[in-house]
């Protein structure tokens, strides 16, 4: 503020001190902006600036104002440049409380969620269909970016979007990798995440997933089939991962290459991005001989030891729905 006074000191020497009073007087007022703001400003010359700013009500409007502005921000160039982004500005902002915001402001930050357990088409639909991102949308690989809440500036590139959430992806399981329970069914980080976005859409509690990991380490190493309905949904569906319609048993046994139901080994990539409970699950799964599990009706998962206890639960929720709702349709089984 010092080299401001300065600059207004000289300015009242070299123009009288009625003009210099006034503009003191111009530069330290509440400004008229009512309540605070997001305002993108555009790229251009001062007298742009000016213009744009006094349009969208953040300083005084009228030709005289505009000339006041553009001379207040030459007599503080000092201070710095003027920066085209979207910034915020407060409401009842002075003339010098806006020269700081556009020298120094941080441009507003807006938030892309991408879901755990999207798939790479689903992915690219969030980032294609968010409107504050310009660009082209790259080419996704199949569980390469991992699920988060990312903060970018308006006019973000798709790509830079991409590029970081697949670095996060990569830092991510290198470290989960790192720090797992050694299996000898799971021999790379990518066994790992293709048995993480298993995990991923077969259960969203996350007290769940370290059982449900272990139900498929456990048949990997008997060499039992997986036979995991999302696996015949994603083939089913073409990558989109959703059907338009309940899965039925014909369904699961379409043959895919991804299909648990007809090949007896992980599929030979993701089948989703999962996130780091799902990646974390597969990395420390829970203790146990458990084989099979289905739901029980409650939003989660009875899980056995043999078939002939897994058959018992499946009974037990035929009964339980038939008694709700008058039928006897079987649940969907899940291994």
């Amino acid at each position: 503020m010092k080299r401001v006074f300065l600059a207004l000191f000289l300015l009242l020497v070299l123009s009288g001190a009625g003009g210099a009073a006034a503009l003191w007087q111009f530069a330290h007022r509440p400004g008229p902006l009512q309540n605070p703001v997001d305002h993108v400003v555009p790229h251009g010359s001062t007298v742009m600036i000016a213009h744009d700013l006094a349009s969208a009500g953040i300083i005084p409007g009228g030709s005289m104002s505009e000339r006041q502005f553009r001379l207040i921000a030459r007599l503080t160039r000092s201070q710095g440049a003027l920066h085209a982004a979207e910034l915020h500005f407060a409401a009842g902002a002075s003339v010098l409380d806006v020269l700081d915001v556009l020298r120094h402001g941080t441009p507003v930050s807006h938030h892309l969620t991408i879901p755990e357990g999207r798939t790479a088409r689903q992915i690219a639909t969030l980032i294609v269909q968010d409107p504050l991102l310009t660009g082209p949308m790259p080419a996704i690989e199949e569980g390469a970016l991992l699920p988060q809440t990312i903060a970018y500036e308006r006019g973000a590139p798709r790509a830079q979007i991409v590029h970081r959430l697949e670095t996060l992806m990569t830092q991510t399981l290198a470290r989960v990798w790192a720090g797992r329970e050694p299996d000898p069914t799971l021999k790379t980080p990518r066994d790992l995440l293709i048995l993480a976005s298993i995990v991923e859409r077969e259960t969203g509690d996350d007290a769940e997933r370290p059982q449900v990991a272990r139900v498929f380490l456990n048949r990997l190493a008997l060499g039992m089939k997986l036979q995991s309905d999302p696996t015949a949904i994603y083939d089913l569906s073409e990558g989109l991962g959703v059907l338009d319609h309940p899965v039925t048993h014909d369904d699961l046994h379409v043959a895919g290459p991804h299909n648990t139901y007809e090949i007896a080994a992980l599929p030979p990539g993701p089948i989703c991005s999962p996130g780091l409970a799902a990646l974390n699950a597969v990395a420390h799964p829970a203790t146990g001989d458990m084989l099979y599990f289905v739901a029980d009706g409650t939003g989660k998962h009875g899980f056995s030891h043999d078939l002939h206890e897994h058959n018992t639960r499946i009974e037990a929720l035929r009964a339980l729905r038939a008694g709700q709702t008058g039928q006897g349709k079987a649940p969907s089984r899940h291994p």
